[in-house]
């Protein structure tokens, strides 16, 4: 089986290998829909229960917080019980969980289906970025990588563009239940499509946990991954959280808050699809640097500049570019950094300490804003996470980067 392998990473790509990879782009697609509904409908969902917008924080943070435990609990297992496995239950916690908002009648149980459906994300997300590059060859691995995190911006665009037209005509809570409905349908083509890569199914499993991420040889590349998620992911989150609410303060109406929204989104799949394959040809560690700067830069330039509705969108769009696009170059780093065997626990763990940031940028964003702070402060203070993440990857001492 192993000169099988070693055959398969240096051949082109199979039709079930490219399948198999496109398989993962449309749980990332699925994810990001899951994940931004929340957004676009936070306006609405603001104004039916008489939310303040803490209040409206921390159901960003319930779903946070379940992604959180999902990457320490149910990633993990994945190098254990097999990646397929944690697909599908996974995804049965998505479906339960949006199902559940959509007929929720009261707060308190949409931040317990939240916190569900959060669950679900955060057993996905690391494993299709470890399943997408076991089934690449060495060509396309970081291209793969990369492409697959596109899917969620996409994801998110057509949300964005559904809900502009489908909330104002028949309420946040029919968007929610067809969200439901796709995540039902993926779990259905999971089950009867995927199987676990032959690179995965001939390595012998070893001992999980946080003890094989710190050994001599990976303990100072993983604190230093551990960091630059933290902090990358609390901007992110923090960003797509509350720019079409933001949008929406300035005066926009709903549907233009929302177009802001998917503004941002086509950005990101811009950024997602574009730092992978920038990485393989100028160094990863190089390219993910450029993007963090420019990151930085944009959020100034949004920060202080006198902004009119097209300027927004053009600054907006290039937040996605390169914030989500290049923290977005973590996965093929990740994905180079840990080998096959503990990759999931690898990625879960980097991801689980970055979604701590997740939950405290949205929480903190939002009690800032209720304290008057304006957006011109937001906007830099939220900004400088991106230059810390890009420093620190830029430090890595690993050689295969």
């Amino acid at each position: 089986m192993k000169d099988q392998i070693k055959l398969q990473s240096s051949a082109p790509m199979s039709g079930f290998q490219v399948l198999m990879v496109a398989l993962c782009f449309f749980m990332n697609f699925n994810d990001g829909i899951d994940v931004l509904i929340v957004s676009f409908s936070s306006s609405e969902i603001i104004r039916e229960f008489g939310l303040s917008k803490t209040e409206m924080g921390y159901i960003f943070s319930a779903g946070l917080a379940g992604m959180t435990l999902g990457c320490f609990s149910l990633a993990p297992l994945a190098d254990k019980y097999g990646r397929r496995r944690i697909f599908l239950i996974s995804l049965l916690m998505i479906s339960l969980g949006m199902f559940g908002v959509a007929f929720a009648q009261a707060y308190v149980p949409i931040l317990a289906w939240r916190f569900l459906t959060g669950l679900g994300i955060g057993g996905i997300l690391p494993t299709i970025a470890t399943t997408a590059a076991e089934y690449s060859n060495d060509k396309y691995r970081d291209f793969n990588v990369g492409l697959i995190q596109a899917g969620w911006p996409i994801g998110a665009i057509l949300t964005g563009l559904i809900c502009a037209d489908l909330i104002p005509l028949k309420g946040w809570h029919y968007a929610f239940f067809l969200a439901g409905c796709f995540s039902a349908m993926m779990t259905v083509l999971v089950f009867f499509v995927m199987k676990d890569s032959e690179e995965f199914q001939s390595k012998k499993i070893e001992e999980q946990g946080v003890k094989v991420l710190l050994t001599e040889e990976l303990k100072p590349n993983t604190w230093r991954l551990w960091l630059a998620a933290f902090f990358g992911f609390m901007t992110l989150y923090t960003v797509m959280s509350w720019v079409p609410t933001i949008a929406k303060d300035s005066g926009m109406p709903f549907e233009l808050a929302t177009y802001v929204g998917i503004s941002l989104n086509i950005g990101a799949a811009i950024g997602s699809s574009s730092i992978g394959a920038l990485g393989s040809k100028f160094g990863l560690k190089k390219t993910h640097f450029i993007y963090m700067l420019s990151a930085f830069t944009v959020m100034q330039l949004y920060a202080f500049l006198p902004l009119n509705t097209v300027l927004i969108f053009i600054l907006v769009m290039f937040i996605g570019v390169f914030a989500q696009g290049g923290f977005n170059g973590i996965w093929p780093i990740l994905s180079r950094i840990y080998p096959t065997s503990i990759r999931a626990t690898g990625v879960g763990y980097t991801v689980g300490i970055g979604r701590l940031g997740a939950i405290l940028g949205p929480a903190v964003f939002g009690i800032l804003s209720d304290s008057h702070v304006g957006n011109t402060v937001l906007f830099v203070l939220f900004s400088l996470p991106l230059l810390v993440m890009g420093l620190i990857i830029r430090t890595l001492p690993s050689q295969k980067l």
